[in-house]
């Protein structure tokens, strides 16, 4: 199932809304960066910030599924 998602979506959209979602607010640091400095530093501890370092890490992780799985294919 996660497959068939990955083999619709084009890889230029991965990346945009890597680029997009997954760097918002770009001032004045990126959520997704803070969030893992927080999980680094052990500080990341409310619910509200597991949800954002989710939100904001899931077009990463289906960017890198998707060139994980071009590779593969090709």
């Amino acid at each position: 199932m996660f497959a068939a998602f990955l083999d619709r979506i084009s890889l230029g959209h991965a990346l945009i809304f890597a680029l997009l979602l997954g760097l918002a607010p770009f001032t004045p640091e990126p959520h997704v960066w803070e969030k893992l400095k927080m999980l680094a530093a052990g500080t990341l501890v409310r619910p509200l910030d597991w949800f954002d370092l989710l939100l904001h890490g899931a077009p990463w992780l289906v960017l890198a599924a998707k060139v994980i799985r071009q590779t593969r294919t090709s």
